[in-house]
């Protein structure tokens, strides 16, 4: 067990991170970042990016994020191959935390950049047709499934974007609905209703993802919220679109979380009610959760860490 001390500890390692490291090391921070359970966040499991500026090919989310790791490690980055299990933000700065390894980290100032991960149903087979027909990220991975019939799960914006969405590659999208109406934004329901690619099951819950011949999804088993009659979906994809969970479990009590369990931060800053400790990208953002914005937040959050030291040596 060892004890690591820094001017800026970066807890979490997708685009909010490393461009906090960036930003930080730059301005002779020393940052830290302890990757955690996925580094690179989310963007580990995307294949296809085409929206990240700079690049007019289209590039890979995992190749994206090594080079985000190896420019901050460049700028003079320590990265940790640890996932925080405890923090105490009591009394700081400098701010504690614990790593599963039992290792110490102290920071002068804290970023947090744990990001989100999507909701899944809990319901048989879904975890065991993962990447078999089942899958959260339509943008990810729609392309597998050009000319195929395929099924949105959901009610609200993201599950009429990814309907949309699918339609680039699918001729028949089923979205399949709990209620009688959406929960989406009306204008995205008008879009919805006019695409012929589109048809919608309403009150309707899934109750089992089931594999075909060949070991991938075949059909996905419904019940009927009303009347309780129970029928299958035919179906060679099914994207679950139910929204985002952030991962805030280390910080509650210790910081404030809005209803959806985003950390709160300053409007239009990554300041959260603790001075000198801030938060980055998807773990406080509900709205956009895109590559782009999660590091722009990360440049953000360093600034501030850099003026928030600066003040105090003053």
């Amino acid at each position: 067990m060892a004890t690591h001390h820094t001017k800026m500890l970066i807890i979490g390692s997708g685009p909010a991170g490393y461009s906090a490291a960036i930003y930080g090391a730059r301005a002779m921070l020393e940052p830290i970042v302890v990757q955690g359970l996925q580094p690179g966040g989310q963007l580990t499991i995307t294949t296809d990016v085409e929206n990240y500026p700079g690049f007019a090919d289209v590039i890979q989310g995992p190749w994206l994020m090594e080079q985000m790791q190896a420019q901050a490690e460049h700028v003079g980055t320590r990265m940790m191959w640890d996932t925080i299990v405890e923090v105490d933000l009591d009394g700081g700065p400098p701010f504690r935390a614990i790593g599963d390894s039992g290792d110490e980290y102290i920071g002068d100032t804290l970023v947090i950049c744990t990001g989100a991960q999507a909701k899944w149903l809990g319901v048989p087979g879904e975890q065991e047709l993962g990447g078999k027909g089942v899958s959260a990220c339509a943008t990810c991975d729609g392309f597998f499934y050009r000319g195929k019939k395929v099924a949105v799960i959901g009610g609200g914006n993201t599950a009429v974007e990814e309907a949309l969405y699918l339609t680039n590659h699918s001729d028949d999208v089923t979205l399949i609905h709990r209620r009688d109406e959406l929960r989406s934004e009306k204008i995205l329901q008008e879009r919805l209703f006019k695409n012929p690619k589109i048809s919608t099951l309403w009150n309707k819950t899934v109750e089992s993802f089931a594999a075909g011949e060949d070991g991938t999804l075949g059909h996905i088993v419904l019940r009927d919220t009303v009347s309780g009659e129970v029928s299958t979906l035919e179906v060679d994809g099914a994207f679950v679109a139910i929204g985002h969970a952030p991962a805030t479990e280390l910080f509650k009590g210790k910081l404030p979380l809005d209803g959806g369990g985003y950390l709160l931060t300053e409007p239009g800053s990554p300041k959260t009610e603790i001075p000198g400790v801030f938060a980055a990208g998807d773990v406080t953002d509900h709205t956009y959760r895109q590559a782009v914005t999660a590091a722009g937040m990360g440049c953000m959050a360093a600034l501030d860490a850099e003026r928030f030291l600066a003040a105090r040596e003053d």
